[in-house]
């Protein structure tokens, strides 16, 4: 009796440790060489900051909002934190790790390596992440 008792308590434990590391998302970091990657477009254009935010429109309001603040559409059905464009925290990344996670996804964030091929047209929706700094 003594030995299941133990058993038990091991197991209750193991699950919530199990339960708690699944709900808490691992910190994504970019690859070095993404970290200090450049930006070829130039992030001041009007023209490129108003196809920045088509693109942005079309391919990532449904799950970070409109804003930038992951309150999209499709925010209520994804597990991850959709991050909050907003913040200081996230704006202090370099536009080379943006870049990163734009181009290869993660988890429920998917990769836009196929579905926005043009390299230029990633690295537009960065310069548009940018304009939505507190």
């Amino acid at each position: 009796m003594k030995n299941l008792k133990s058993v038990a308590i091991i197991g209750i434990g193991a699950f919530a440790l199990f339960s708690f590391s699944m709900a808490v998302q691992a910190k994504w970091d970019a690859p070095a060489k993404y970290k200090s990657m450049k930006n070829p477009t130039d992030a001041g254009d009007k023209e490129s900051a108003a196809e920045g935010k088509a693109l942005f429109a079309k391919n990532c309001t449904s799950c970070h909002g409109k804003k930038g603040q992951g309150d999209g559409s499709k925010a209520p059905e994804l597990k991850g934190d959709l991050g909050d464009f907003t913040t200081a925290a996230f704006q202090k990344q370099t536009d080379g790790e943006l870049y990163y996670k734009i181009t290869e996804g993660r988890e429920d964030m998917p990769s836009f390596k196929k579905k926005i091929a043009n390299e230029e047209d990633r690295w537009l929706i960065v310069n548009y992440v940018r304009t939505l700094k507190k």
